[in-house]
C-alpha cells in the first residue's frame, strides 16, 4: 500500500479513553467512530456487527480488527482507520480481554492489505503492547506506520 496506514488514519478517529459494555457495544463504537469521520454511512455499523457474529474479528495480543461485510462495502465512503483504545478492556469471548480496536473500512479489496500490515505490526509484542499502552494520539500514528514508510 503505496500511502500506508498512516493515510488512513484521521487524528480524528484515534480515541484513547473508550469504555464499552461488551464487545457489542466496542464495536459499535468503531462503527460510530468511522461515522463520525465521514468514511462510512450508518448502515456500516450494522455490518460490523454481522462480520463478528459470522468470525471473530480479535487478533491477540489484547487487539481486535473490527471491519464490515462484504455486503457491507456499498455504505463505505472512503477507505479508513479507526483506532479505539479501551483502556479498562473489553470481554471479547473466550476470556480475551481487547484494550484497542483497529476499526477498517474498505471500499474494494484494500482491507486485505491493510489487515496484512495491521498483522505485521500486531505480531510484535512489543508494538503491540505499546499500542495497547498509548496515551497520545501521535504515538499510535507512530506505531501504525511502518518503519519502512520512513526510511
Amino acid at each position: 500500500m503505496a500511502e500506508g496506514l498512516g493515510a488512513l488514519l484521521d487524528p480524528a478517529a484515534i480515541r484513547l479513553a473508550e469504555t464499552a459494555a461488551d464487545r457489542e457495544a466496542a464495536i459499535r463504537r468503531c462503527g460510530e467512530v468511522l461515522v463520525s469521520v465521514g468514511a462510512v454511512q450508518p448502515a456500516y455499523v450494522d455490518a460490523m456487527l454481522e462480520r463478528e457474529k459470522s468470525v471473530s474479528t480479535y487478533v491477540g495480543e489484547g487487539v481486535a480488527i473490527p471491519h464490515g461485510t462484504l455486503a457491507g462495502k456499498e455504505t463505505v465512503l472512503r477507505d479508513a482507520l479507526a483506532v479505539l483504545r479501551f483502556p479498562a478492556g473489553v470481554d471479547w469471548g473466550g476470556d480475551r480481554p481487547v484494550r484497542v480496536c483497529v476499526a477498517i473500512a474498505a471500499r474494494g479489496d484494500g482491507h486485505v492489505e491493510v489487515l496484512g500490515e495491521l498483522a505485521q505490526i500486531l505480531l510484535d509484542p512489543d508494538r503491540a503492547a505499546a499500542l495497547r499502552a498509548a496515551t497520545d494520539q501521535d504515538t499510535v500514528y507512530d506505531l501504525l506506520t511502518p518503519i519502512e514508510e520512513t526510511a
